[in-house]
């Protein structure tokens, strides 16, 4: 990761107005991060092709949308998780069916086909694996189910067999937790 020529203001300002080099500061910095989201959302197992064209729609709904940005309602990166986790919940969902068919289908009548991906060096870049594994082992596990398997509340109460009122409790108690950890680095 090179040195940081934008503070988060000015960075917010160029992409808002549209600069290529503010863009593609954005995307070198931050889309390894962004790429381990989809990862752990998608799961391991998902084909690289699928995982980069997921990553490639975040950013262009980062890049058509940043006018809706709003720094007062929290940090940019808060905001392009955000994106990354809906936009990859959605393929998750749309894709899910189609994949099922496609491996229903091939699954009697095709050879074994060796596996050629692409291997990518995981990092993460802003520490939220070490931020989130500091959490208790049931808030751990209602964030992940939440923010990276894309569970409503009400699923995660019932995948859990809790009360809907213990998932919500500990949701917020987890996410005001996450949040002075992250203020605090």
């Amino acid at each position: 990761m090179q040195n940081n020529p934008y503070n988060e203001i000015e960075l917010i300002v160029l992409l808002k107005a549209k600069d290529e080099r503010a863009y593609n500061y954005l995307y070198d910095n931050y889309s390894g991060a962004l790429y381990n989201v989809i990862i752990k959302i998608l799961g391991e197992r998902e084909e690289t092709e699928d995982v980069e064209d997921v990553l490639q729609e975040c950013f262009i709904k980062i890049w058509k949308n940043i006018d809706y940005y709003d720094i007062n309602k929290g940090r940019l990166f808060t905001w392009m998780l955000q994106i990354t986790k809906n936009t990859t919940i959605d393929f998750a969902r749309s894709a899910s069916i189609q994949k099922e068919k496609k491996t229903n289908r091939l699954e009697n009548d095709s050879p074994i086909i060796e596996n050629k991906r692409v291997t990518f060096l995981y990092t993460d870049h802003l520490g939220l694996n070490t931020v989130i594994d500091s959490l208790r082992k049931e808030d751990k596990q209602i964030v992940d189910l939440a923010y990276f398997k894309g569970f409503t509340q009400k699923e995660i109460a019932d995948e859990l067999k809790i009360p809907l009122g213990t998932v919500k409790t500990r949701a917020r108690k987890a996410l005001m937790l996450l949040k002075n950890i992250l203020k605090s680095n």
